[in-house]
């Protein structure tokens, strides 16, 4: 991946630990910005390509400080992409476990949890078996 994507701008972090699911990988993004001085995170799916610039758009815009914690819904469901203020990583990286990375610790703050619908400017399809592929035709 390193030596095909052009990513010029970016950081790749390894997570030597992936096996154990996608909380690992959280963990290792949120603890490469940790002492960074980054304000938030901004977390996307792989899996998810009918969610592009505008939906991130529309979750960045609603940062407001460190103690942030917005997510872009579609038709009022919570979905990707997700922002996590600064403040939230360690509560985060605590419950982030196997293959269910923030949903624990998003479940636990709905009270504070700012929701952007995106509905409009983004589809959140998964594709995650061959038959998923029949969304990019």
């Amino acid at each position: 991946v390193r030596a095909r994507a052009r990513l010029p701008d970016c950081v790749l972090v390894d997570n030597p630990a992936w096996e154990r699911g996608m909380g690992t990988s959280l963990r290792a993004g949120l603890d490469s910005l940790a002492g960074a001085g980054a304000r938030a995170a901004l977390v996307s799916l792989v899996d998810q390509p009918g969610i592009g610039p505008e939906a991130v758009a529309r979750v960045l815009g609603a940062y407001a400080s460190p103690d942030s914690l917005v997510s872009a819904s579609y038709d009022g469901v919570r979905g990707h992409p997700v922002l996590f203020g600064a403040a939230h990583w360690a509560g985060i990286g605590a419950t982030a476990t196997g293959d269910r990375g923030a949903r624990a610790y998003l479940k636990e703050h709905t009270e504070r949890l700012v929701l952007v619908e995106c509905g409009d400017v983004a589809e959140a399809y998964d594709i995650d078996t061959e038959a998923d592929l029949a969304h990019l035709e």
